[in-house]
């Protein structure tokens, strides 16, 4: 069925705002209409004012969207997808004509629904039995509690009762009966006042929450909620705080009454938020707030930025023309307060409000409140300087660029001289906070803001760009010559002091924000910085610190000097050791050892880090210096593996002495490398070959006896076991087996059998005569006695691989015996017999070939 509703023929320029996070994200500004397309379908479209073909809004309108009018130029609703969306109408008049389309397309469409339509039957009932409520008075206060209570359960009973409140303006009704149960001294009254004034609040309805912050009703609202029955021995005192006019303060008159009123219902709004609502609020009363404080707060700073005789009349109060300061001081406030509003404002708007201030003097401003002798002025000054700085840092920087060029005093200077004689730290802590921020040559501005969000490479690009910008450059060189040796002074008279258990708050307070902005140098000026710090000996002056008693400012001191070796930087490594700075930083470890205390942790990480990273110099240096007081640390074992790198930095093996093979009797041990733990990616010997090494041969023992008794060449070499044990019972088949095969010289053989402990056996040599072979063994049985009395050999490396060589012709020759058998071989080949040298008397064999 066609719909028939006024349509909107001309458009009306407005903003359109979405709810994302909590947070109302600008669309951007155009052009509204409404209207009906092919008679059945209504229609809401904002076209862009900068491109006409973009829209920024298409929306259908439907029954069940909850439209909501705000003000006299705001309109909210949720889409069907669940986003809250807002327009904002610079008239008033527009607002009131796209309200009336929406209002009667919603009628007719709810006109046309069928009795089968989705309407719940406590929406039905709601339409058909609208809520009523008694005329209040003293007497029936239970009863209207009770049927608001019930009527708030169910959402339309909400919108009824929210209707039927604002219909019959029940709220100033209920008003008197505060000042009547006051002087009943009625306190049952009372509370119940104050659950239905919280109630109707909690309505979560625009029309009321407006119409309870305005000038005649808000005292008598919040004069009943001063009575909460959940303290009940406590009253508030919410309407002497509002009804104070002295913290209203006009610097500068406002003719336009809609901004004045404006400004009056944030400023209750707020108050009802964050004091008198704080502990009831839920999610969707707490979202309505926000947005009608964010919304009246948009069209607050809009007017003001566009009225251009208000900034001029503004900004000229700090003219020499003017001599009231306290109307100067008031001024200063009252930027401070447009600037913490600017930071709830979209990028783009934000930055157009600090244009302004910038044109009209806003420097003027900050260098005028930063020298007032008052701390709340100065306070104000440097919170206007840190929004300026977050907001747009180069700006400010080519503000002092400016003022350098033309002989004037920087801002930079003006900040120095503040933070030096500044008593109240909070504000120390901003202006040191401003200082980095000025001085940093990559800080944001609201462009690379933008691109950081689209590309972290253009991003990365501009970053580039800004480093390598010559203003910046010779901005930073003038800080370094003109204005660092005035910052960094306090530290620098240290020199002459001989006790640090003396500092006052503020001196301490002063020092912890100093070293903070030189390392913030030292990351960010990586020439400059460094050789300032060599030139005026900062360093030294540092490490003062590390005797004061306040832990805090010993922990700064102490991250400095882990900033300096975390660079990499052999220059600053230079400077700690010839200055010899470890020994204050050793000092504190053994004052708060073995402590597991923040303190403590922070120095073992430094010399953790040192040796993780393996800084060969100061490991050299620190050795050197303090090998016995390392030592004597003994709770962790940090220091002891510092020692110990030195030792193999210096080719010292603690464990030369238990090499190898440690005696001549006993049997090869394993190197201690790890912590005695095995070498990472060795594969783990199973159970076989542990108990091979771990235990005695009694058939090595044996041969050893027989091999005695015979000897024939009657040396006096030690008595060494034979090479290959042959069993008795073989030995007559194997002489005539050997006795058929073919002969070779003797000579051929003697050459041929003794090969280095590095070549391996032959796998397929064949057996030679017994006797032959037997004659052989003495020979290298005197050879081996011999080689037994020789010189060990000196290097720890090759005595490990020669006993690695040794272990595994060992365990061939095992396997050889275990698994092998004579009739394997093949015939008409020699026998290679591999030898391994043996540096004491073991256990061990040293090479048999497999088909022994």
């Amino acid at each position: 069925m066609a719909l028939n509703a006024p349509t909107t023929s001309d458009r009306k320029r407005v903003k359109v705002y979405e709810l994302r996070n909590n947070d109302w994200f600008d669309r951007g500004t155009g052009f509204c209409l409404g209207q009906i397309i092919n008679q059945d379908e209504p229609r809401i479209s904002v076209e862009s004012e900068d491109q006409p073909d973009r829209m920024l809004l298409e929306t259908r309108i439907t029954k069940d969207d909850g439209y909501q009018k705000q003000q006299d130029t705001l309109i909210v609703w949720t889409e069907s997808n669940g986003t809250d969306m807002a327009l904002s109408f610079q008239e008033a008049d527009g607002c009131a004509a796209i309200w009336e389309f929406v209002s009667h397309v919603q009628q007719q469409l709810i006109a046309l629904s069928g009795p089968d339509d989705a309407l719940s039957d406590d929406a039905i009932d709601s339409f058909s039995n609208p809520v009523m409520l008694p005329t209040p008075d003293l007497g029936n206060l239970a009863e209207i509690e009770q049927m608001m209570r019930a009527a708030s359960g169910t959402q339309p009973g909400r919108e009824s009762l929210a209707k039927f409140i604002i219909g019959e303006e029940y709220i100033p009704k209920l008003i008197p009966l505060v000042s009547m149960a006051e002087d009943l001294e009625s306190v049952s009254d009372l509370h119940r006042l104050c659950i239905i004034m919280k109630t109707l609040i909690l309505l979560n309805d625009t029309a009321i929450i407006e119409y309870v912050v305005t000038d005649d009703i808000v005292l008598g609202v919040v004069g009943a909620l001063e009575y909460d029955p959940d303290f009940p021995s406590h009253k508030a005192n919410h309407r002497q705080y509002l009804s104070d006019e002295s913290k209203y303060k006009e610097v500068v008159r406002i003719d336009d009454p809609t901004i004045r009123r404006k400004i009056h219902q944030t400023y209750r709004l707020q108050y009802l938020k964050d004091v008198v609502l704080a502990r009831i609020l839920d999610d969707p009363t707490f979202s309505v707030l926000n947005s009608l404080i964010f919304f009246n707060q948009v069209d607050i700073v809009n007017h003001l930025q566009n009225n251009v005789v208000f900034m001029k009349e503004l900004f000229g109060i700090f003219g020499p023309q003017e001599s009231d300061q306290l109307r100067k001081k008031n001024a200063v406030h009252f930027i401070q307060q447009c600037c913490a509003i600017a930071k709830n404002l979209q990028a783009p708007g934000r930055a157009n409000l600090y244009t302004n201030f910038v044109s009209n003097g806003l420097f003027k401003v900050i260098s005028f409140a930063l020298r007032h002798q008052e701390a709340s002025v100065r306070t104000a000054g440097t919170d206007v300087l840190v929004a300026m700085i977050d907001n747009d840092a180069v700006t400010m920087r080519t503000y002092i660029f400016k003022s350098i060029s033309e002989n004037q005093t920087p801002l930079t200077d003006t900040l120095i001289d503040l933070l030096l004689v500044e008593v109240d730290l909070g504000v120390k802590a901003q202006i040191a906070d401003a200082i980095k921020v000025l001085l940093d040559p990559v800080s944001s501005t609201p462009a690379t803001e933008t691109l950081g969000r689209a590309s972290s490479d253009i991003l990365a690009k501009v970053r580039a760009a800004a480093q390598s910008n010559p203003q910046t450059e010779s901005f930073i060189q003038n800080f370094y010559e003109e204005s660092a040796k005035k910052l960094f002074q306090p530290l620098k008279d240290l020199e002459g002091r001989d006790s640090m258990r003396n500092l006052t708050i503020q001196e301490v307070s002063l020092y912890s924000h100093l070293v903070e902005i030189l390392m913030f140098f030292i990351r960010q000026h990586l020439f400059r910085s460094k050789y300032f710090i060599l030139s005026e000996g900062l360093a030294c002056r540092i490490s003062q610190l590390l005797q004061c008693p306040e832990k805090h400012l010993k922990l700064t001191a102490l991250k400095f000097f882990r900033t300096c070796i975390g660079i990499r930087d052999e220059f600053y490594n230079r400077q700690l050791m010839q200055n010899n700075l470890f020994e204050p930083i050793l000092n504190v470890v053994y004052e708060t050892m073995p402590r597991d205390n923040l303190l403590n942790s922070a120095c073992l990480e430094l010399f953790e880090f040192v040796k993780r990273e393996n800084i060969k110099p100061i490991i050299l240096h620190v050795v050197e210096h303090y090998r016995e007081r390392l030592n004597a640390i003994t709770y962790v074992d940090t220091f002891q593996n510092i020692v110990l790198r030195y030792d193999q930095m210096q080719g010292f093996n603690p464990d030369a002495d238990h090499s190898v093979l440690t005696s001549e009797d006993g049997t090869p041990s394993r190197a201690h490398v790890n912590g005695g733990q095995r070498w990472q990616g060795v594969k783990e010997m199973d159970a076989t070959e542990e108990e091979y090494f771990n235990t005695s041969d009694d058939e090595d023992e044996n041969d050893q006896a027989k091999h005695n008794k015979v000897r024939q060449n009657g040396s006096a070499t030690p008595a060494i076991k034979r090479l290959v044990d042959y069993p008795d019972d073989d030995e007559d088949s194997i002489d005539v087996k050997l006795q058929a095969d073919a002969m070779e010289p003797d000579k051929s053989s003697e050459t041929t059998a003794v090969k280095t402990p590095n070549t391996p056996p032959s796998s397929q040599s064949p057996p030679e005569r017994l006797s032959e072979k037997r004659r052989r063994e003495e020979d290298e049985d005197d050879e081996l006695g011999k080689l037994s009395h020789t010189k060990r050999r000196s290097s720890s490396v090759s005595s490990t691989h020669s006993n690695n060589s040794s272990n595994g012709s060992m365990l061939r020759r095992k396997k050889s015996f275990t698994g092998g058998s004579a009739s394997h071989a093949v015939p008409g080949k020699k026998i290679a017999i591999s030898l391994a040298v043996k540096s004491g008397g073991g256990t061990n064999d040293t090479g048999r070939d497999d088909g022994g």
